[in-house]
């Protein structure tokens, strides 16, 4: 797949503002993804799911459409941020993006989440949820953090 760049070159400012207004709109969208996480987690705290469904997931694909999977992950992340409350902060206010967050809830910890949380600003999304992230993290349990800072601070 080939992907054409326009050949009609726009004003710089008219880019610079197109530009600008998609990174003010997305990090919107991951502030109010912080609220839904937040809603999603006390629902399924409170077992708003437990009406015939099997899970909070089984509910979530059923009531607003999303893939199970997709369903699942969502929960997983709400979850974590219960006990990951810079990471749920740094979301909320559209600092992190939901992609970060996501793959960052896999590996942080009360303890581990501030380390993470300053690497991860420069650090792309692809790099944080590269699949070594979680071999990573297996293999070395607490130490991994300051491998994963230093890497992603680079």
């Amino acid at each position: 797949m080939q992907i054409h760049s326009p050949s009609t070159q726009q004003p710089v400012s008219e880019v610079d503002r197109l530009g600008d207004e998609i990174a003010e709109l997305s990090a919107h969208l991951d502030a109010a993804t912080a609220r839904l996480l937040d809603l999603i987690r006390e629902f399924d705290t409170r077992g708003g799911w437990n009406t015939g469904f099997r899970s909070c997931a089984a509910w979530l694909s059923w009531r607003v459409g999303l893939d199970l999977g997709a369903a699942r992950e969502r929960v997983r992340v709400a979850r974590g941020l219960g006990t990951l409350p810079l990471l749920a902060e740094a979301l909320g206010r559209g600092e992190l993006s939901y992609a970060k967050v996501r793959a960052l809830t896999r590996v942080a910890t009360p303890e581990t989440e501030a380390r993470l949380l300053g690497g991860s600003c420069a650090a792309g999304a692809a790099w944080i949820g590269a699949p070594r992230l979680g071999r990573l993290s297996a293999r070395i349990g607490a130490a991994r953090c300051t491998c994963i800072t230093t890497r992603m601070a680079r």
